[in-house]
């Protein structure tokens, strides 16, 4: 059955009606759900699409991309082609503290669902659009995260230099656009607090690119250039980049004078510190090929784990290029509880990711693992008697 929500965080008491689908809404939703947040995730009759992007699948045969931004919440399916199902789409809509949705824009007005109308209904409420570049020139645009990579310029910065642009290797603008939903509903929820009033909270991949592009961004704002790919290596900064030890890759971030004179004394060649092409970070830059070459050679000589050793004892930024599995295991090393351990209901458990933000008096506490897909018996149940209970 669909639990009651005994959950006692920050957000405790904040009802959510989540009509998005994919990451970068259900993403927003579960970071909302992990503080206390009632999220009621409104799906089609054949479920959230991701719920059938497999494999992998975890340890309940679940799609592991779709549980990996739907804990925590409750799910209903609802047909908004049935005018019962509407119907309760727009009760759910108006009663709700906080509307999630990422159609393109007109589709949710085509239900009764847009803002203006559960504005008319409920002036108090927190409505919050996800869109791929607005609603305005982009409305009809697809809001997938490989095209925002592309026409929002990350991709043109990123690979190697003689390479072919590149993606970065997870949907980083659909999560980077979830995170302000998150913030843009919050500072909503606190200016409800202050006034009573709702207010309309619009976030869209592109401009949620740009803004993440930061010191590339503001460089080609200031410059009118547009920067390069540059590998793994910084437009600003040197050394700053990927280096090969004897047996496999580690980063080197070196970001001042005493950070690269205790790097080039553990590395046996103090000499660099003083010499004319390498005494501060501008000459570093300006002389980066003839820097990497030098330091390269001294690294190919010795493990890469033994470098990160000697250097991270210097205090010299470098760390292993891990694998995903490798970076749970890091952040467990160094005290960090990255994995979150939950049960569900047939006590089955099911790893996740933890919510990253840490909370003194009111911490992240997930109510459970992602919502299998509701029975018939559970849909009529629903129907009748949870629309209103908490």
């Amino acid at each position: 059955m669909l639990p009651d929500r005994e959950h006692d965080g920050v957000l405790s008491g904040v009802r959510v009606a989540d009509f998005s689908r994919v990451l970068a809404g259900p993403y927003a939703t579960m970071m909302l759900a992990d503080f206390g947040a009632d999220v009621i995730k409104i799906e089609p009759p054949g479920g959230d699409e991701t719920r059938a992007w497999t494999p992998p699948v975890d340890a309940r045969g679940q799609s592991t991309y779709f549980g990996g931004v739907n804990r925590g919440k409750r799910s209903l399916l609802l047909d908004l082609t049935d005018g019962a199902d509407v119907a309760t789409a727009r009760r759910l809509a108006v009663e709700a503290d906080v509307v999630v949705e990422n159609f393109r824009p007109g589709v949710m007005a085509r239900f009764g669902l847009d803002y203006e109308t559960v504005r008319g209904e409920n002036p108090s409420t927190v409505y919050c659009s996800v869109t791929g570049f607005g609603a305005a020139g982009g409305a009809e645009l697809p809001g997938y995260d490989l095209l925002v990579q592309a026409v929002g310029g990350l991709m043109s910065i990123t690979g190697p230099v003689d390479g072919e642009p590149s993606k970065a290797g997870v949907a980083l603008v659909d999560v980077l656009t979830g995170l302000n939903a998150v913030t843009g509903i919050l500072l909503a929820l606190r200016e409800r607090d202050r006034t009573g009033a709702g207010q309309r909270v619009e976030v869209d991949l592109m401009t949620s690119l740009l803004s993440a592009l930061a010191n590339q961004a503001s460089s080609t704002l200031a410059t009118g250039e547009a920067p390069a790919r540059l590998g793994n290596a910084h437009p600003s900064i040197a050394p700053y980049e990927l280096f090969d030890a004897r047996d496999r890759p580690l980063v080197i971030a070196v970001g001042n004078d005493r950070q690269f004179a205790s790097l080039v004394e553990t590395l046996g060649c103090s000499e660099l510190a003083t010499d004319a092409r390498f005494s501060s970070n501008q000459l570093r830059v300006h002389h980066r090929s003839e820097l990497r070459a030098l330091l390269g050679a001294r690294l190919g000589e010795d493990d890469a784990r033994d470098w990160v050793g000697r250097l991270s004892d210097a205090r010299v930024p470098a760390g292993l290029v891990n694998d995903v599995a490798e970076a749970f295991a890091f952040a467990e090393s160094l005290g960090l509880e990255a994995v979150l351990e939950l049960t569900d209901e047939e006590g089955e458990r099911v790893r996740s990711v933890a919510n990253p933000i840490h909370l003194s008096s009111t911490p992240a506490r997930s109510a459970g693992p992602p919502p299998d897909l509701p029975t018939a018996g559970e849909r009529a149940v629903w129907h009748q008697e949870r629309v209103t209970e908490p």
